[in-house]
């Protein structure tokens, strides 16, 4: 059986959306298309936005997932990609706390999917 290797992000603006992610992460899109963009995160794995369906998401709706980043380095490391990513003025849903499974912090992209960051397990 086949393991999951895309993983779609809705967005009301592609372009948007697009310079957000390029610089939140640092990487390029595989290709750009007017409603699709990949971004290759891994070989053979794509993290896409799409905005095929803009017109039924809801920029206000609670978003119900996470995108997850881990990072090696601890508590640390975690506090350092919080200070690179507030210096860039995202928006911070969760301020760095300790949970169960370490130091994390949540923020959110201009369509308000959030994207949490945790030490690696």
């Amino acid at each position: 059986m086949a393991a999951p290797n895309l993983f779609l992000i809705y967005v009301t603006d592609v372009e948007r959306a697009t310079d957000f992610y390029r610089d939140l992460f640092g990487i390029e899109p595989v290709t750009t298309t007017p409603r699709y963009v990949p971004f290759e995160v891994a070989p053979g794995v794509l993290f896409a936005l799409w905005s095929g369906r803009a017109e039924q998401v809801d920029p206000a709706a609670p978003r119900s997932f996470e995108v997850g980043l881990t990072v090696p380095g601890g508590a640390p490391a975690v506090d350092e990609v919080h200070a690179n990513w507030a210096a860039k003025g995202v928006t911070v849903v969760e301020e760095p706390h300790d949970e169960v499974f370490g130091r994390t912090f949540v923020i959110a992209d201009p369509d308000g999917n959030l994207i949490r960051v945790s030490p690696v397990d």
